[in-house]
């Protein structure tokens, strides 16, 4: 009875991807009445039977799967180094996610020791991350997973600590006493808000793990689009004076961009990437 419900709910969850275009793992989950975990896995059988691409977060219908019919569901294997996250990421990301997380790559030497923040902008720098023997550290689970199965099979650690649903990451003082005992080369840190005179700011009170990320690497970049600058957050996460670094797109007005240089920051602006 199990199998057939299993068999059953990816059958669905295949209709309704190619129906909506793109699906997130937390709507699969409470449609579906099963965990996040479950829907992952399911994903990942149904990326390996070529019947949806994987994303960050969710999925997306394989191209021109129409033209293949029930024939892409007879398991043929992929191609070596031509994994999900590896193959597909890049594709399906959002442009202006995926043209920061390919600028910020450009940072990143071989045998780089990196942590990489919760989050979908820093997220969509894990298919850019193809340089050799990386360690990487996260508190993701998303992150951590799609980091295991990279062509490059980087080093992964993971934080441990309070999950917290809102960031849907490990947080906390455990976290923290984790990322403490490491040194890193580069931090890359997402940011909910931009605040020209103070830093990256918050809605969420569990600021810690960002400073204590931030305290442990030699460089710190932030990874953000520019119209987080239009979003006002109360909570102070990063000062200026704690961050090397700011990816953002092109869109970031120019009297800003000199504002934060002026503060000691570098500001690498994306090129359009598909818009």
């Amino acid at each position: 009875m199990q199998k057939r419900n299993t068999q059953q709910r990816r059958d669905d969850i295949v209709e309704w991807v190619n129906q909506a275009g793109q699906v997130q793992v937390d709507e699969m989950a409470a449609r579906f009445g099963t965990s996040e975990v479950t829907i992952r896995k399911d994903l990942t059988v149904l990326a390996e039977e070529k019947r949806v691409l994987r994303q960050y977060g969710g999925a997306a219908p394989m191209p021109m799967l129409q033209q293949f019919g029930q024939a892409q569901q007879s398991g043929s294997a992929q191609p070596s180094g031509s994994g999900p996250a590896s193959q597909h990421a890049q594709q399906v990301s959002p442009p202006v996610k995926s043209a920061i997380a390919q600028l910020a790559a450009q940072l990143v030497d071989d045998s780089s020791k990196l942590i990489l923040d919760s989050g979908n902008t820093t997220a969509a720098l894990i298919p850019f991350l193809t340089q050799s023997k990386l360690v990487v550290m996260t508190n993701s689970l998303r992150n951590a997973s799609e980091l295991t199965i990279a062509d490059n099979e980087p080093t992964v650690l993971m934080t441990g600590g309070t999950w917290d649903a809102h960031s849907q990451a490990f947080q906390g003082r455990m976290a923290e006493n984790m990322i403490s005992a490491y040194s890193f080369d580069i931090a890359f840190i997402g940011a909910s808000g931009l605040d020209v005179a103070r830093g990256t700011t918050t809605l969420n009170e569990l600021t810690g793990l960002s400073k204590a990320m931030a305290g442990v690497a030699s460089k710190v970049v932030i990874l953000a689009e520019s119209e987080k600058f239009t979003y006002r957050m109360p909570n102070l996460e990063l000062a200026w004076d704690d961050i090397d670094v700011l990816v953002t797109d092109r869109g970031i007005n120019e009297q800003i961009k000199q504002k934060i240089e002026q503060q000691g920051v570098t500001v690498m602006v994306a090129p359009a990437n598909g818009e």
